[in-house]
């Protein structure tokens, strides 16, 4: 039997399933989490702990149709200055609630498109944080840049605030294929904007590219990876496109028979993959790749590589402070989610309060839950001796592997030491992973496996 035929045996061209950048995922937050315990959260925070920063800028000149992100469009600055403002008035809010000498070891900046600010507000937002939080040894700075919506004086504002990492989104370089999802991006528009990038001395350059895009095949994927590895990329996110216009209502402007069937999105996957490999990447979890000397990599070698709502890490703080409408906050007592809407958020915050409106408790099920399940995404293996701690014997593990044993077979290998995903069943990562998650998913409405 080969590789294939064992996949679509087990499921994986027809399975949903979560992607896994949060256990539990967003679908089962509730306002159970509202400002109030987001601030006894805050407030539990050791003196003089290292948290990381992600603040969301929810705005876009022109809405990709293949997006899924919460945006919105604006064609004018004055939302923009609006909405920068309020994040300053929140940033500050959360400097007075935060115990004393925390610094900051990451900063990222996302969208939406945050490279739409202007260069005055990019340094005042930079400043700001700056002010707050004194930086951790090594701490690093990212945004998320578009290369239709950057120029020379708002690269100059990036690099003089201390961008170290800058992440451009490339999706597929074809233009009948851009055309089609809404974001036409040439090649030589994204090599402008990694050339403004690197005469800055910005030190790493992430991407991200998407397989199984309407009418996307083999050889233009191929064609698309062979023109982005001529940027040489550090690291680079190869994700599935998922198309959920239930969910994302500007999807329904993609016509779904373009697409490519699952068998189809395996091989577009596998093509770009063999391609990565052969230029020296270093294969990191189901769907990133980066070079031998990048931090992921690092990371995975050292069995530190992390999981979060960015995708792969190698952040090691314990605390993750989103700022923004919708961004989330991870702390070591649960998830916490601002308001969602930009005019609801916008209220919570000019009237001082935290914009917190859902969120999880953990419970003491979802911590080791939700450590297996990155284990598995990140490693491909759950090593028992890491959950003594948690309480689980040999007696205990094995009851818990045998479904999975008896569900995925050979793709899996189970014994005293652990659980782990062979290489040829590690399509099936998500899958597996699923068998870990104590939730009902019935309604979640999640994206395909492969």
């Amino acid at each position: 039997m080969t590789q294939q035929s064992q996949l679509e045996r087990l499921g994986l061209f027809d399975a949903r399933v979560p992607r896994y950048t949060s256990y539990p995922t967003a679908p089962h937050f509730t306002p159970a989490v509202n400002g109030a315990e987001f601030g006894r959260w805050l407030d539990a925070i050791p003196e003089g702990a290292a948290i990381s920063l992600y603040m969301h800028v929810p705005f876009c000149r022109r809405l990709c149709w293949f997006c899924a992100c919460r945006t919105q469009g604006t064609q004018s600055d004055a939302p923009v200055r609006a909405y920068v403002q309020a994040l300053l008035t929140e940033l500050e809010t959360l400097r007075a609630a935060l115990p004393r000498g925390v610094r900051l070891s990451r900063l990222h900046w996302g969208g939406g498109t945050p490279t739409l600010m202007q260069p005055d507000m990019m340094r005042d937002l930079a400043q700001a944080v700056r002010d707050a939080f004194p930086l951790a040894e090594g701490a690093e700075f990212s945004v998320e840049i578009d290369p239709n919506e950057i120029d020379e004086p708002r690269m100059d504002a990036l690099a003089e605030s201390g961008l170290t990492r800058a992440s451009i989104g490339v999706q597929d370089f074809d233009p009948e294929i851009q055309r089609i999802i809404g974001r036409e991006q040439s090649f030589e528009l994204t090599k402008r904007a990694v050339d403004m990038i690197r005469d800055r001395g910005v030190a790493s350059l992430n991407a991200d590219i998407l397989y199984g895009l309407p009418e996307q095949d083999p050889r233009r994927i191929a064609e698309s990876v062979q023109k982005l590895l001529a940027l040489s990329p550090d690291r680079v996110a190869l994700y599935g496109y998922a198309h959920v216009p239930w969910m994302a209502k500007r999807q329904v402007m993609i016509p779904s028979e373009s697409l490519p069937d699952p068998h189809g999105r395996l091989k577009l996957f596998e093509t770009a993959r063999a391609l990565f490999l052969a230029d020296g990447y270093d294969e990191i979890g189901i769907d990133h790749f980066a070079r031998p000397g990048d931090g992921l990599a690092t990371a995975q070698k050292a069995g530190l590589l992390r999981r979060n709502f960015q995708g792969y890490t190698d952040d090691r703080a314990e605390v993750l402070v989103g700022l923004g409408a919708s961004s989330i906050s991870r702390f070591p007592q649960g998830y916490a989610q601002n308001a969602p809407a930009t005019g609801a958020y916008l209220g919570h915050v000019r009237a001082g309060r935290f914009a917190t409106t859902r969120g999880h408790v953990f419970s003491a099920e979802d911590r080791w839950r939700a450590r297996m399940i990155e284990a598995l995404m990140c490693d491909f293996r759950i090593e028992a001796q890491e959950f003594a701690a948690h309480g689980f014997d040999a007696e205990s593990l094995a009851r818990l592997f045998a479904p999975v044993a008896e569900r995925f077979g050979e793709m899996v290998e189970c014994d005293a030491t652990g659980l782990s995903i062979t290489p040829e069943g590690r399509p099936l990562t998500r899958m597996i992973a699923r068998m870990f998650d104590g939730y009902d998913m019935a309604a979640s409405g999640h994206s395909g496996a492969i």
